[in-house]
């Protein structure tokens, strides 16, 4: 097993979103986060003083899946969330060792 954690701009939250739910996705996880990648934010004058805003704010998918959903969810993700713009996000993958339900105690890949 393997989560995925992609972070996507705000407007990408329901497109991206309908589609992880069209390709069957059995749950996710989203959180707004702020954070900063390469950019680092930018300038904007309030009342004559210049201020930096270097959080910006993002979306934040996570969804634990089996290892041969990976490469196809990644290509949804990159082709739904991409702008061709910088600011468009990344995703992360990470190997997941156990998942437990807590309801049940079901471990493995029937907890998810």
């Amino acid at each position: 097993m393997k989560k995925i954690a992609a972070i996507v701009r705000p407007e990408k939250l329901e497109p991206l979103k309908d589609a992880l739910f069209a390709a069957k996705v059995n749950g996710m996880t989203i959180s707004q986060v702020q954070g900063c990648g390469n950019q680092h934010g930018w300038k904007e004058y309030y009342r004559g003083t210049e201020v930096m805003l270097n959080m910006i704010p993002k979306v934040k998918f996570e969804l634990v899946v089996d290892d041969e959903q990976v490469d196809p969810l990644v290509e949804l993700i990159r082709s739904t969330a991409r702008t061709g713009e910088v600011g468009d996000g990344k995703i992360f993958i990470f190997p997941v060792d156990e998942v437990v339900r807590i309801r049940t105690g079901e471990t493995g890949d029937a907890a998810v």
